[in-house]
């Protein structure tokens, strides 16, 4: 179920009135129920699959509390093997076959493996670690085992964050599910507020940059000069608008019922430097590589080398985790290789830092601007020839290379006048908004305004979305994907 359709704006209403209106020893009950339901919306047989995950993890977490030795190890990696099984089979195994498949053809022999006809279940890779890290996190003995599996298993599925994060850790999140959260106001209009930010990013902002960005990546052979670095630019606000949008909308959603769920972004792209961008992009994702990753392969508390190794490391399985692709697994070395030089310039004495100069700030923040863009090709490319043509194209501003608006192919334009002035409209909207973001969060900064103004905006991001709103499937969250 989309948070931008119109089934949702049915269920979620529905689903937080009975909520409130339920006993507080049956709400678990709904939550699950109807988090099942959430899910099932999707593809309704693969509920099985993340059926199964729980309960192997749900037992693995007790029989890791209460094994001693080498049998917690044990215990831990048949968890972790069930995990990662599963996203092998459903995420990577063509990919790898395919691969397998090149590879033999260079020797003129045929892969004898047979190709698997099966579709992704949706928000896999998120849901599949948040369940690691519950285990990973009672083997280091931080959190004890939870008993009731249907708690654990809304742990798991809890809506609001099911299919695209944050991604939690069971510390934050498992016991507020034993928690009696009442209707407060406190909750409620704060949690409205950012969920009605974060459906204006995605329908008004993310939907509308994304049919000027998939018309030049999608034909990167029609368009050179500056619509390639427009459609460049625009999709890194398009993910950006788009992820962290539903990101609004599920921290939203479990504040109107009493829930907290950590926060996802950061105004990343007021970052002056690669370190900064990673400490406010997807937080979620970043935080667990470097604790499950990063950290027990030593960080960098080891030999200058293999700490550059390790950012490697990293960088290259966040890329393969982002999907089963050579493009994302180039975007992921290509941040790997920022953080390095970042390193290594910081070395020598060369860095920026929060506490330099307005000029540094300002270089250090164009540069890191620069790579992330460049870094978005990669990811937003179908291929990597079609990414190596965008970036051959953007440099060429023959014909018609200074011209902002594209065109079809049969000279029929895929933006007007006016409809481009809009994308670039919403765009200053977004960063004025964040502008005032940097000291108070968006709610924070609403809720000051007075009355008529806040109400005002309330209405003015309303209009905007039903005017603007595409409640097809075509609309779907980028990161539902992965």
């Amino acid at each position: 179920m989309l948070f931008n359709s119109l089934q949702f704006v049915l269920f979620f209403p529905l689903v937080t009135a009975l909520y409130f209106l339920l006993p507080y020893r049956l709400r678990w009950l709904m939550l699950l129920v109807a988090s099942c339901y959430f899910y099932m919306a999707f593809v309704p047989i693969y509920i099985v699959i993340l059926a199964g995950t729980i309960v192997v993890d749900y037992f693995a977490g007790i029989l890791i509390e209460g094994a001693k030795g080498k049998n917690k190890k044990y215990f831990l990696i048949a968890s972790l093997v069930a995990n990662i099984g599963v996203l092998a089979v459903f995420k990577y195994y063509n990919f790898i076959n395919e691969n397998i498949s090149h590879l033999l053809g260079w020797f003129h022999q045929e892969n004898p493996i047979p190709f698997l006809s099966i579709l992704l279940p949706v928000g896999l890779s998120f849901h599949t670690f948040q369940a690691m890290s519950y285990t990973i996190e009672v083997y280091r003995g931080h959190q004890k085992a939870e008993r009731h599996f249907g708690i654990y298993a809304l742990y798991v599925m809890f809506y609001p964050q099911l299919v695209a994060g944050p991604i939690e850790r069971p510390q934050n999140l498992l016991h507020q599910f034993r928690q009696k959260h009442d209707f407060n106001l406190d909750n409620v209009v704060p949690g409205l507020r950012l969920m009605l930010w974060g459906m204006f990013k995605k329908v008004v902002i993310a939907d509308r940059l994304s049919i000027y960005v998939s018309e030049v990546f999608d034909h990167p052979d029609r368009y050179h000069g500056l619509p390639v670095i427009m459609a460049s630019i625009f999709f890194a606000i398009q993910i950006y608008c788009d992820f962290s949008g539903y990101s609004d909308i599920a921290i939203g959603s479990a504040r109107v019922m009493g829930f907290r769920l950590m926060e996802n972004f950061r105004l990343p792209y007021f970052a002056t430097s690669i370190k900064d961008f990673w400490s406010r992009w997807h937080i979620s994702l970043s935080t667990w590589f470097k604790d499950y990753v990063y950290f027990p392969l030593g960080g960098n508390r080891v030999g200058q080398l293999k700490w550059y190794r390790n950012l490697m490391i990293v960088f290259l399985v966040s890329g393969l985790w982002h999907g089963a692709n050579w493009t994302f697994i180039v975007w992921g070395g290509l941040h790997g290789t920022y953080l390095v030089i970042e390193a290594i310039l910081s070395r020598i004495g060369i860095s920026v830092t929060s506490d330099s100069g307005f000029f540094k700030r300002m270089t250090g923040w164009f540069i890191t601007m620069v790579l992330v863009v460049f870094g978005w090709i990669f990811f937003r490319a179908q291929n990597l020839d079609s990414a190596l043509a965008l970036i051959s194209s953007a440099f060429d501003f023959s014909g018609n290379g200074f011209g902002v608006n594209v065109d079809m192919g049969y000279g029929e334009s895929i933006l007007n006048k006016v409809e481009l002035m809009l994308c670039f409209g919403v765009v200053f909207v977004l960063i004025g908004l964040n502008w005032l973001e940097r000291k108070k969060d968006i709610s924070a900064v609403l809720g000051s305004w007075s009355p008529a103004l806040r109400w005002g905006m309330y209405f003015a991001l309303t209009m905007g979305i039903l005017i603007t709103a595409n409640f097809s499937s075509k609309a779907d969250f980028i990161y539902f994907q992965f």
